[in-house]
């Protein structure tokens, strides 16, 4: 079964990269122009697998498209770049939405308090079956490649995150022997972070990162492959964890440091 499954996707991934979602990523993902030419035949033949395995569908009216789908996938897929990777497998549907949707909701904020109400929410990743998407935040997350704002990043990191069997900010690493160094780094990190907050003190990684450890690989996951030359600087234990699970500098695309 997994030799079938093995050679299924070596055989969608070598298919000829249709023009058309060529000109889409090209348009909607300028982050891939970064890419070196076999990163990105690498990521056509991931975005080919992907777009058959996972089923999208349009919520609240929105009728889906190609552009959509490829700019998404495109997205989900720079995640798997370089990487062992069975293709998000919990993962069966993207649902769609124009644009924010709302949901009703119990968040906890990083002082420990519990809101419940309705949420306005731009995405969410379910632990098993489903990623929500806003097609506006998609869009314009992928177009602006340097704001470390993110959505389908931050959702498929959950999704990455949740392969482990909890979605906790311990995503299954490439060897055992990184578990200590990330449980050290990333909580290290995360402490700061939060202490940073209650201490009134500015910092690089957005507020939203303090919520929980699943919260915060998701909004580091969004610097690193957005704003990473200022992560590096600033957090240089904390990208250099990042860089051994993705298997990926992207402070050396950008001309970093």
């Amino acid at each position: 079964m997994f030799g079938f499954k093995r050679r299924r996707r070596r055989r969608l991934s070598q298919r000829p990269f249709p023009p058309e979602w060529r000109a889409i990523i090209e348009r909607n993902v300028p982050y891939c122009r970064l890419f070196a030419a076999d990163e990105r035949k690498e990521m056509q033949g991931h975005i080919q697998v992907f777009l058959r395995e996972k089923r999208f569908e349009g919520c609240g009216g929105l009728e889906l498209t190609d552009e959509m789908r490829v700019t998404i996938a495109a997205q989900a897929c720079m995640l798997l770049l370089n990487r062992e990777s069975d293709y998000y497998p919990k993962l069966s549907s993207i649902l769609v939405y124009p644009a924010r949707y709302v949901v009703d909701a119990a968040r906890r904020l990083p002082d420990g308090t519990v809101v419940e109400g309705e949420e306005i929410r731009a995405g969410e990743s379910w632990l098993r079956g489903a990623v929500v998407l806003s097609w506006d935040d998609a869009r314009h997350g992928a177009i602006d490649v340097r704001d470390g704002h993110n959505v389908v990043l931050h959702e498929f990191a959950h999704q990455l995150d949740s392969e482990s069997g909890a979605v906790d900010g311990a995503p299954v690493l490439p060897r055992r022997s990184m578990y200590a160094d990330w449980a050290r780094v990333l909580g290290r990190e995360y402490e700061r972070l939060r202490d940073d907050l209650a201490q009134r003190r500015r910092t690089l990684l957005r507020p939203y990162g303090a919520t929980s450890p699943a919260e915060f690989f998701a909004v580091v996951t969004e610097m690193f492959f957005e704003q990473p030359v200022a992560l590096q600087r600033r957090h240089p234990e904390l990208y250099e964890q990042m860089t051994l699970f993705y298997n990926q500098d992207p402070a050396a695309r950008f001309g970093g440091v």
